[in-house]
């Protein structure tokens, strides 16, 4: 088993929500860590409050995903030892009102971005035997009408996750996904078009389609990219961390 302490990580969509929570988890136990995001205001002041290295940039950039991964080997004295695909955009909307341009814009941030970037950070990961980690959605377990897209989206992250498990695990990398349950972040807010205090009372009902009552936290999913970061046997493997949505139940209250 592999330490946290001294890995460098590069985590994409690090300015907020599950980025910005495992960045500061990871932090705190001694990793070298790089956040990136489209607000570079944002950006500068998470990576001092957090004590670690940021950089402006947008995954649908080919220079900007160049600029990131040498930022994060530059960072951690020329090794780059995870990448967490986390960055993600999010459209809703009923299948006959939906536009094209926004499918393009969902699939290029979500899904070619993050196979763009993962082979641009592969040469550095099969120096440290690293990981490559993507972020899927409950939303490929349990069906909720109007998510077409960003369902359709998390899961091709998923079919990803197992394709380049097989396809790099004879240079040492391995590759895993996790997928979040109702963890309210900012990407939830924005696609709701609803107020923080809005989009928090929506998802306190979801309660009811979970065994455990409470809402998720940035910290369940960065516990989960830790174990990752730890479990050098563990490859091509999808944990659930979504406090039992996924199971289809509705729980009485």
């Amino acid at each position: 088993m592999r330490s946290i302490e001294g890995q460098s990580v590069l985590i994409t969509g690090g300015g907020s929500g599950l980025g910005e929570a495992t960045a500061r988890y990871l932090a705190e136990r001694g990793a070298k860590v790089t956040i990136t995001g489209r607000r570079a205001v944002r950006i500068a002041e998470k990576a001092k409050e957090i004590g670690c290295r940021g950089i402006a940039g947008d995954v649908t950039n080919v220079d900007d995903r160049s600029a990131m991964v040498d930022a994060a080997v530059e960072y951690a004295g020329g090794r780059l030892d995870c990448l967490f695909n986390n960055a993600g955009n999010m459209v809703r909307g009923p299948v006959e009102q939906l536009e094209e341009h926004d499918l393009l814009d969902i699939f290029h941030a979500n899904v070619v971005g993050a196979m763009m970037l993962t082979g641009l950070a592969s040469p550095h990961l099969a120096q440290t035997e690293g990981l490559v980690l993507f972020v899927g959605s409950v939303h490929t377990q349990r069906a909720f009408p109007g998510a077409s897209p960003y369902a359709a989206t998390k899961a091709a992250v998923e079919a990803l996750a197992k394709v380049y498990a097989a396809e790099l695990g004879d240079r040492g990398i391995r590759v895993n996904c996790i997928i979040p349950g109702s963890v309210l972040t900012e990407i939830n807010v924005r696609a709701g078009l609803v107020s923080e205090e809005e989009a928090r009372s929506r998802y306190e009902t979801l309660n009811t389609i979970q065994t455990i009552d409470r809402l998720g936290r940035g910290e369940d999913i960065a516990q989960a990219v830790a174990y990752f970061m730890e479990a050098d046997f563990t490859t091509g493997t999808t944990l659930t961390v979504d406090g039992g949505m996924g199971l289809g139940v509705t729980r009485e209250v």
